[in-house]
């Protein structure tokens, strides 16, 4: 029998994959014109998952056979996972492939970007099925959220973006739980709150004042849209989109992929955010239908409640 805790991360994770691949159809030049993003057509089908599924997807196989973090574990499923055709970022294929190749996860890790550790925001995108998981303690959501980020992203900001992500789902679940929609000046003000002095945190402290705005430019200008790649220039837009549109998933992730910038990673984080507000029946059986079917590698150890 599934556990409740290991439903609440497969929900985020649900939610995830589907923002995962809606995100991607916009990379296409059919699907990226801004009469159909006013419009809001949905894109054809097949809508084909990337690297934020795939990685997350070994987040949960390690949650369901672990009941937390293992992060050598962890690392082995990255690597033995790893699908150069799910459009993995650069510095993960070499990272991935030298784990893969026998080389220990840590040095690998710690070498990257001349010693300092990637920033990117692979850590973060795979976040929120963590922090549904453990959502019921805050401080061990923080602390999981490291865990699974240094396996990747050895510096403070791609960690910073894990932990800001996986409180956020965590928050979106308790919430769901009490019945209560938060504004998005407390949503964010509770995320704020469990991060440690970053980048992250300092631009989700101006998204928490940054209330609905006429065009998404200035907020675009102020946090980023996640053309950097980076943790501090992807975390902070996520986030907000999610204070705006907690308790409507198509909302949420139109709003989202109409940011431009890195659009599937934007709208994995929104996506398996919201998701966990919404829950499976706020998810339209439309977009999960368009999705193409997820593996079931993940839940093939037993769950442990």
């Amino acid at each position: 029998m599934t556990s409740a805790r290991l439903q609440r991360a497969l929900v985020a994770l649900d939610g995830l994959s589907i923002g995962d691949a809606f995100g991607q159809c916009f990379f296409q030049a059919e699907n990226a014109s801004e009469e159909r993003l006013t419009e809001r057509r949905l894109p054809s089908a097949p809508w084909l998952f990337t690297d934020d599924t795939e990685m997350s997807l070994s987040v949960v196989s390690i949650l369901a056979g672990h009941g937390a973090v293992a992060q050598a574990e962890l690392a082995r499923s990255l690597a033995e996972r790893y699908d150069y055709e799910r459009a993995y970022g650069p510095s993960m294929h070499r990272v991935l492939a030298r784990i893969r190749e026998g080389e220990d996860w840590q040095r690998v890790t710690n070498d990257a970007f001349e010693g300092q550790g990637s920033y990117g925001n692979g850590a973060a995108m795979r976040a929120a099925p963590l922090g549904a998981f453990f959502s019921d303690d805050l401080s061990v959501v923080s602390e999981q959220a490291a865990l699974s980020a240094q396996v990747t992203h050895a510096h403070p900001e791609g960690i910073a973006g894990a932990v800001a992500v996986a409180l956020a789902a965590a928050e979106a679940c308790r919430c769901r739980a009490a019945g209560y929609r938060p504004s998005h000046e407390e949503f964010l003000g509770r995320i704020i709150e469990g991060l440690a002095q970053s980048e992250v945190r300092s631009k989700l402290v101006r998204a928490h004042s940054m209330g609905q705005v006429a065009s998404l430019d200035f907020p675009v200008s102020v946090l980023g849209n996640g053309m950097r790649m980076s943790a501090q220039d992807t975390v902070p837009l996520a986030l907000w989109c999610c204070g705006q549109s907690l308790e409507n998933y198509p909302q949420a992730l139109w709003l989202t992929v109409s940011a431009g910038g890195d659009r599937d990673t934007l709208c994995a984080i929104v996506g398996g955010v919201v998701a966990s507000f919404v829950g499976v029946d706020g998810i339209p059986p439309e977009w999960r239908h368009r999705r193409e079917t997820l593996p079931r590698w993940h839940l093939s150890q037993p769950s442990v409640s």
